[in-house]
């Protein structure tokens, strides 16, 4: 559907209540604002109206903070990162003009804003920032009030202009991983590959494997595998590939292909022949003790990338890096290659009569995302199904979550033949779109069975 406007961010504040609580000492409240030129009195109404709300809504549960407001023209989602700390992101409500009886209304579609997809959204600007940042009391420990409001204004400016409203969707609630499947052949040489590297040099506290934009392998825990590679396939990675499809790769070596050797880093030295090891990011990592930080190295050969993660105490030099490149170039390359003959081959051997069903599937013990409905990664609106049926997607999750089933199943047919089905087992969600005309409950429900076996053999899903 055309909008005469469509869904945009119209306000985005940090705030705590506990610093400026004098009269006219308000402004101390708000920690960052955007859009950054808002004059100073809309951004301490907008901050005051929030916390009267806030506080409003916990007269009727102490236990639940609220989340959000809906207004005719806005969207208000509420997230509380930290003791103290809200988060806020104001929406637009897209509009259509309609007309009726010869005269033009407008319309506001409030349906196309779902609280749990965009509340995901605000929430993930925070782990993003904690991840490259530290969270907000750990900032103001190591520093002070002053640089935890440059740290949020330098990253999240920059962080806010990339985001794809428009297109989020249930993807966005679950930000989950693409694993790539190997044989265990591959597989095994991939581990071998990663442990050389681990004992060959002990200052690397962790690693994480990908080929193009799926995880292979990863030492990472889970909530921080997590983050870092929606960091690593949004931003990072797409620039990269950018990069190297101008310029090609050029192989280092020539002698013959096995001593091939595309290795570069894509954080850190761009030349080895120089002592500047060029600029480094810096992660928290979640740890037993507390939080950990961490170099960010990562080096690529071809479509394969290798995540290192090295303590933020040990000193960086050129040599540690000529050292690196000369241990993982030809064997990335190699290893790269291997990887890409055997996802040809299973391409080429895959059923080549896809069945007319779409899915989306998350485990929440791995984080692991598949997804059919999705053609791509790339947040454009690139999807194999109707914008309203993949809404309802959103819309059941919605409804696990607020209902807390430990499994569970919902069936739901569109006016237009879709039928959705939504299934909940072993902390695994599943989500099946059938386009058929004159089906019934009984043939759907063998679909998705076929779907199961076909994609899923080894999960168990109750029925």
């Amino acid at each position: 559907m055309a909008h005469d406007s469509p869904l945009a961010l119209k306000y985005f504040y940090i705030f705590n209540s506990n610093y400026g609580q004098k009269e006219g000492e308000e402004a101390q409240k708000i920690l960052y604002f955007f859009p950054p030129q808002t004059d100073l009195d809309t951004q301490i109404k907008n901050v005051g109206l929030t916390e009267a709300i806030i506080k409003f809504t916990e007269t009727f549960n102490s236990h639940q903070k609220c989340e959000s407001l809906h207004t005719l023209k806005t969207r208000q989602l509420y997230f509380q990162p930290e003791e103290g700390f809200w988060m806020v992101q104001v929406l637009s409500v897209p509009t259509v003009t309609k007309t009726k009886e010869g005269v033009d209304h407008l319309e506001y579609q409030s349906d196309e804003i779902q609280d749990n997809v965009y509340w995901s959204v605000l929430e993930q600007a925070y782990r993003s920032f904690s991840l490259f940042n530290g969270t907000f009391s750990q900032i103001l420990d190591d520093y002070d009030l002053t640089k935890l409001r440059y740290k949020l204004a330098s990253y999240l400016s920059k962080y806010l202009s990339k985001i794809k409203l428009q297109h989020a969707d249930i993807l966005d609630v679950f930000h989950g991983i693409q694993f790539l499947p190997l044989d265990k052949k591959t597989f095994l040489h991939v581990q071998t590959v990663v442990n050389l590297l681990e004992c060959s040099f002990p200052k690397i506290r962790c690693t994480a494997f990908l080929y193009n934009d799926q995880l292979v392998w990863s030492g990472l825990e889970p909530d921080d595998m997590q983050v870092l590679y929606r960091y690593l396939v949004s931003s990072l990675l797409p620039a990269q590939m950018e990069s190297e499809l101008q310029g090609g790769p050029i192989p280092r070596q020539s002698n013959s292909f096995s001593a091939l050797h595309y290795g570069r880093f894509a954080s850190g030295p761009t030349n080895l022949q120089n002592a500047d090891i060029g600029k480094i990011p810096k992660v928290h990592l979640k740890s037993s003790s507390g939080s950990v930080v961490c170099h960010l190295v990562i080096y690529r050969a071809l479509s394969a990338t290798v995540c290192m993660l090295i303590d933020e105490a040990v000193s960086l030099e050129i040599d540690f890096f000529q050292r690196l490149d000369v241990f993982l170039g030809q064997r990335l390359t190699k290893l790269a290659s291997e990887i890409a003959e055997q996802c040809s081959h299973g391409s080429a051997n895959s059923v080549s009569a896809e069945s007319g069903a779409k899915f989306v599937y998350y485990n929440h013990l791995n984080r692991a995302q598949k997804s059919t409905v999705h053609l791509d990664n790339r947040k454009n609106g690139n999807i194999s199904v109707p914008s309203d049926v993949l809404r309802i997607l959103a819309d059941l999750n919605s409804d696990f979550r607020d209902r807390k089933p430990s499994t569970g199943e919902t069936i739901v047919k569109t006016m237009n033949d879709y039928w959705v089905v939504g299934k909940l087992s072993n902390l695994r969600e599943f989500y099946v779109v059938i386009h058929q005309k004159n089906a019934n409950l009984i043939e759907i429900n063998e679909e998705v069975k076929k779907l199961c076996d076909s994609q899923f053999k080894s999960i168990f899903f109750s029925e």
